[in-house]
């Protein structure tokens, strides 16, 4: 680990030092709180997760959105996550969050380095499937989420099946994550 993980005050600190807007914050911290929530069932299932690098990686993983909010920004947010010197666990939940996350052959056609940015670990896992449940800062349904994947994507999009499995994965090993009002 390049260095121990910020706190959550840093966090929200380094989001604004960034140039984040107040909107992208909010956002932040929506997704941080409800998959520091989706962690907490994991743990009472049995399942080993470090809630604090989800909490931080929640909380930094919109950072490139200081710059861009394209589906780039998981790009641009690695490299300021990287010249902040923050640790690579953060790097990579920052880089692998968009969408159910990104395959090495869509990377290229994006004009990405040549990897995948598909979640791995269950920390990283978390926080994608908690951002595809929060639009602004609100959380919305997994169904809301897919319906709006397709319309933006096309209903054959890949990235839509792997969005699901996701959704199965943390339902099956989590706990299904029922939307509160």
């Amino acid at each position: 680990m390049s260095r121990e993980l910020p706190s959550p005050e840093e966090a929200l600190k380094i989001l604004r030092e960034v140039g984040c807007s107040e909107d992208v914050i909010r956002h932040c911290e929506a997704v941080a709180n409800l998959a520091v929530e989706i962690s907490k069932r994991c743990l009472r299932n049995g399942v080993a997760v470090d809630i604090n690098l989800v909490h931080i990686g929640g909380l930094l993983h919109d950072i490139g959105r200081s710059r861009t909010h394209s589906v780039h920004h998981v790009v641009v947010g690695a490299e300021i996550a990287r010249s902040l010197n923050l640790p690579e666990q953060v790097v990579r939940i920052i880089e692998r969050h968009a969408g159910g996350g990104i395959s090495a052959e869509e990377a290229l056609e994006l004009g990405w380095p040549n990897k995948s940015y598909i979640p791995e670990t269950i920390e990283e896992k978390i926080v994608a499937y908690a951002d595809k449940l929060v639009e602004g800062s609100k959380i919305i349904s997994i169904e809301e989420t897919i319906k709006r994947f397709k319309s933006e994507l096309g209903k054959d999009h890949p990235a839509i099946e792997r969005i699901k499995r996701l959704h199965d994965e943390i339902s099956r090993i989590c706990g299904v994550f029922v939307k509160t009002s």
